[in-house]
C-alpha cells in the first residue's frame, strides 16, 4: 500500500478536476436555493472546495468564480494549495473584508453557514455590508455537510490509507499491552506511531480505558496501570492527508471468565450483524436497531448507552448518523462507524468499532485490525 505522508502534504493534493466537480455540485444546490453567492467559512469546507488547508480563510462562491480571502499568514500557502480560487489577501478581519466586498458588489442575497457563525459574527457581516442597498445574509443550513456525505474515489483511497495506518499501529502496540503498563503510556505510544507512520496525528484524543474505567464510553487515558483479569478498551484513529479514521478494539488481560466472554461475544455479534446490514437505502435508525436488537437477545441493550455510529471523513464526527430516530437513507459512497458497546458500572466495558464504506457491492471495512484473539494468556 502506498503511504501518503500527511505531515508534509507531499501527496495530499487532489487533481483540480475533483474540486471543480465539488463546486459544480454546490452550484447546482445554489441554483435550487435561488442563490448566486454563498459564503463558506468552515475550514474543512474551504479545504473540500479548494484544497487550502489553513485554519483561517473565507470563500465566496458564485457561478464560475471562487474568491478566497486570507490574512498575510496564509497568502503563500493559499496560492500553493488552492485550486481554481482567486486568492485575496486582507489585513482586516476576514468577515470585515467580506462585508466590504458585499457593500461594493451589492448582491441582494448571500448564503452563509449560519450554523458555523456566531451571532456576533453575523452582526459584523451585516454591519460591514450595509450601504445604499445592504446585502441580506441567508443561512444555508447543512448544504455542505450533505454534499460531503458521499465520498469520491480520491477521498475513499485516503480513508483506506488512514484506516490501514490505524490498524497497523494498533498491531504494533499489542505486544506492549501487559499488566503494569499505564493507560497513558499506551495512548502516547499509539499516537507517536501514527505520526511516525506518516499520519498528521490522532483524529481525536486516544482512549485507553481499563477495568471499571471502561464503563465510561469517553474515558481519557489515565495513569492507571493495567491489571490482570480486566477488560481494556482502545479507541484510536489517525488523520492522514486530512481524512480521519476511527476504530475501537477491546482486549482482556488473562483468560476471560464467563462474564467477560458473554459481553465480548454479544458486542462482536451486534457489530458483525450491523456491518453486514449496511447498504444504500437503509435508514440510519434501522441500522441502529440492528445493533440494539442483537444486544437485546442477550438482555444487554440497557447497557448500550450511545448511538451505533456516525459519518467519518474530513471530520471524525459528521453526517450521516446511525441512531434512533434517524430517517435519512444511507447512500453508496458514505463512510460510517459501527460501534456498539456495553458498559457495566463497577466492572468495565466492551466496544468494537470499525470505519466502514457503504458501496454498491456491500460494506467494506476500512480499519482491518483483527478482532480475534481478544484476550491474552
Amino acid at each position: 500500500m502506498r503511504v501518503v505522508d500527511g505531515r508534509t502534504g507531499a501527496c495530499d493534493q487532489f487533481p483540480e478536476a475533483v474540486f471543480r466537480g465539488r463546486r459544480a455540485r454546490l452550484e447546482a444546490r445554489m441554483e435550487a436555493l435561488r442563490l448566486r453567492f454563498v459564503l463558506v467559512t468552515k475550514p474543512v469546507d474551504v479545504f473540500y472546495l479548494t484544497g487550502f488547508r489553513g485554519s483561517a480563510g473565507a470563500l465566496v462562491i458564485s457561478p464560475g468564480r471562487i474568491r478566497l480571502w486570507v490574512d498575510p499568514r496564509y497568502t503563500l500557502q493559499a496560492r500553493e494549495q488552492s485550486r481554481g480560487a482567486e486568492v485575496i489577501e486582507t489585513r482586516k478581519s476576514l468577515l470585515r473584508a467580506i462585508g466590504g466586498w458585499a457593500r461594493r458588489a451589492r448582491p441582494s442575497v448571500v448564503g452563509c453557514q449560519d450554523a458555523h457563525l456566531t451571532g456576533a459574527e453575523l452582526a459584523e457581516l451585516r454591519r460591514e455590508s450595509q450601504g445604499s442597498r445592504g446585502a441580506r445574509w441567508r443561512g444555508v443550513g447543512a448544504v455542505l455537510d450533505e454534499l460531503r456525505i458521499v465520498k469520491d474515489r480520491w477521498e475513499i483511497e485516503r480513508m483506506r490509507q488512514a484506516g490501514g495506518l490505524t490498524a497497523r499501529v494498533f498491531g504494533e502496540v499489542l505486544p506492549l499491552v501487559k499488566p503494569g503498563v499505564c493507560e497513558c503510556d499506551l495512548a502516547a505510544e499509539l499516537e507517536f506511531r501514527m505520526k511516525r507512520g506518516g499520519g498528521e496525528g490522532p483524529a481525536f484524543e486516544t482512549i485507553v480505558a481499563s477495568g471499571p474505567r471502561g464503563a465510561w464510553p469517553h474515558a481519557r487515558a489515565s495513569a492507571r496501570p493495567l491489571r490482570s483479569g480486566e477488560l481494556v478498551i482502545f479507541d484510536l484513529g489517525a488523520i492522514l492527508a486530512g481524512y480521519a479514521s476511527d476504530m475501537t478494539r477491546t482486549l482482556y488481560l488473562g483468560v476471560p471468565r464467563r462474564r467477560a466472554r458473554l459481553l465480548y461475544e454479544s458486542v462482536a455479534e451486534a457489530q458483525r450483524e450491523t456491518v453486514l446490514s449496511l447498504r444504500a437505502g437503509l435508514r440510519g435508525g434501522d441500522a441502529d436497531a440492528v445493533a440494539r436488537h442483537a444486544l437485546a437477545r442477550r438482555n444487554l441493550e440497557r447497557y448500550f448507552t450511545h448511538s451505533t455510529g456516525h459519518g467519518v471523513g474530513l471530520e471524525v464526527h459528521e453526517r450521516p448518523r446511525l441512531a434512533r430516530g434517524e430517517h435519512t437513507a444511507l447512500q453508496a459512497g458514505a463512510v460510517v462507524t459501527v460501534e456498539p458497546g456495553v458498559y457495566v458500572e463497577g466492572y468495565g466495558g466492551v466496544r468494537i468499532e470499525d470505519t466502514v464504506l457503504i458501496s454498491e457491492s456491500g460494506p467494506e471495512i476500512l480499519t482491518p485490525a483483527a478482532k480475534e484473539p481478544w484476550y491474552t494468556g
